[in-house]
C-alpha cells in the first residue's frame, strides 16, 4: 500500500494476486455467440444467488441499470425513483436519451417511516393525458444517502403494494452495493432477489473485480436484455478473463465486506461530530460550520495524501474498501480530523 489513502470510491480497488491468476487461467470463448464458458458460469452463479432464472454479464453498472429501465419503460412512459438515485444523478439522463422514457422522482426520505405509501401514491395508470408508470427503481445500498440499507419490511411493502396496484409496473433494483446490504443485515441475497423483477449488481466496487456488472431476471427478460446490450455496444468477445475476476470476487470477497463496514465505523467515530455512524462502507462528512467548502477541503485532503469525493457544496464522501487497511483508515482519520479542526487557512 502506498502512503496515499484513497477513499473517493470503492471502485478504486485493484485485482488481488489470486484474482489475477484466475484471470490468466480462465477458459474463454466468444460471448456474443454465448460461447464463453467462464461468462456462462458467472451468469449461472449470480442468477442462482438471487433466486432468478438467468443473468447477463455487462461492462458496467450504468449499462446494467439502463438496460433494465429500457426493458421496462419506453417512450411515453415513466420510471419512479428517489431524487438522489444513481440512475437519475450519475447516468447522464440515459433513460430519456436512449429509451425515451421520463423519470419522476420522490423526495420522501427512505430512512423515515412512511416513504413507501408516498411512492405508491405516485404510481400513475393508463388514462387520457397521463404518463403511465412502468417501473419503480430503488437503490440498495443507497449511495447518496450514505450507504443506507433499505429496510426489508419496506421493500416487502413496496413489492406488495405494486402487485396490488398494477401488475404492469416492474420493480427494479440498482444493486451496485447489494452485497454490502446482505453482509450488514444478514438478509439472504435470494430474499432480496425475490422482491425484484430485475436487478443490476456490481462486481467492481466492494467485491474488487476490475470491471463488470450482472443483470438478473427471468429467462425471457435476460434474452431481451442481451439484445439491448448488443445495441448499446456492450457485446463482448473472449471476456472470460474478466468474468473470472467476478467469480473470484464472489468466492472470496463478499463476507470480507464486514471489514470495510467496521473500518467505516471506526473512521466515522474519529470524525465526530462531522460524520454520522454509517450503515455500511460510506461515510458522509458534513462540513457545515467548519468554514470549509467541499471542493477546497478535498483539495487540501489530497495534498495531505487522502482522497475524498465531493458530493455537495458542504458535503464529502469517504468510502472504505479492499485497498484500505486499518493503518490507512487511522492515517486518513488523523489528516481529516486535523483539517476539520483547524479550518481553512
Amino acid at each position: 500500500m502506498t502512503d496515499r489513502v484513497d477513499l473517493r470510491s470503492d471502485t478504486l480497488t485493484r485485482p488481488v494476486p489470486g484474482m489475477r491468476r484466475a484471470m490468466a487461467e480462465a477458459e474463454v470463448g466468444d460471448d456474443v455467440y454465448d460461447e464463453d464458458p467462464t461468462v456462462r458460469a458467472l451468469q449461472d452463479e449470480v442468477a442462482g444467488l438471487f433466486g432468478h432464472e438467468a443473468a447477463l454479464f455487462v461492462p458496467s453498472g450504468s449499462m446494467g441499470n439502463q438496460i433494465c429501465l429500457g426493458l421496462h419503460a419506453g417512450p411515453g412512459t415513466e420510471v419512479v425513483c428517489d431524487h438522489e438515485a444513481h440512475v437519475v444523478t450519475y447516468e447522464l439522463g440515459a433513460a430519456a436519451a436512449l429509451f425515451g422514457s421520463t423519470t419522476r422522482t420522490a423526495t420522501a426520505e427512505q430512512a423515515d417511516p412512511g416513504w413507501v405509501p408516498q411512492w405508491l401514491a405516485m404510481v400513475r395508470h393508463e388514462g387520457y393525458g397521463t404518463v403511465p408508470t412502468r417501473c419503480v427503481a430503488v437503490e440498495q445500498t443507497h449511495n447518496r444517502r450514505g450507504g443506507l440499507v433499505l429496510d426489508l419490511a419496506d421493500l416487502d411493502a413496496l413489492r406488495a403494494g405494486l402487485d396490488a396496484v398494477d401488475a404492469d409496473v416492474a420493480l427494479h433494483c440498482d444493486g451496485a452495493r447489494i452485497w454490502n446490504a446482505h453482509v450488514a443485515t444478514g438478509v439472504p441475497l435470494a430474499r432480496y432477489g425475490g422482491l425484484f423483477d430485475t436487478l443490476s449488481v456490481c462486481l467492481s466496487k466492494g467485491l474488487g473485480a476490475p470491471i463488470g456488472s450482472v443483470v438478473v431476471g427471468s429467462a425471457d427478460t435476460v434474452e431481451r436484455a442481451r439484445v439491448l446490450r448488443k445495441r448499446l455496444g456492450g457485446g463482448m468477445r473472449q471476456v472470460g478473463v474478466l468474468a473470472a475476476a467476478g467469480r473470484y470476487a464472489l468466492a472470496h470477497h463478499i463476507e470480507r465486506l464486514a471489514e470495510d463496514h467496521a473500518r467505516a465505523q471506526a473512521l466515522a467515530a474519529r470524525l465526530q461530530p462531522w460524520a454520522a455512524a454509517p450503515a455500511t462502507n460510506i461515510v458522509v462528512l458534513d462540513l457545515a460550520g467548519t468554514g470549509w467548502r467541499a471542493k477546497p477541503f478535498a483539495v487540501a485532503a489530497a495534498v495531505s495524501g487522502v482522497g475524498v469525493s465531493v458530493t455537495g457544496p458542504e458535503r464529502c464522501r469517504l468510502v472504505t474498501h479492499l485497498d484500505v487497511d486499518d493503518v490507512g483508515v487511522s492515517r486518513a482519520a488523523d489528516v481529516l480530523a486535523r483539517l476539520l479542526g483547524d479550518g481553512p487557512a
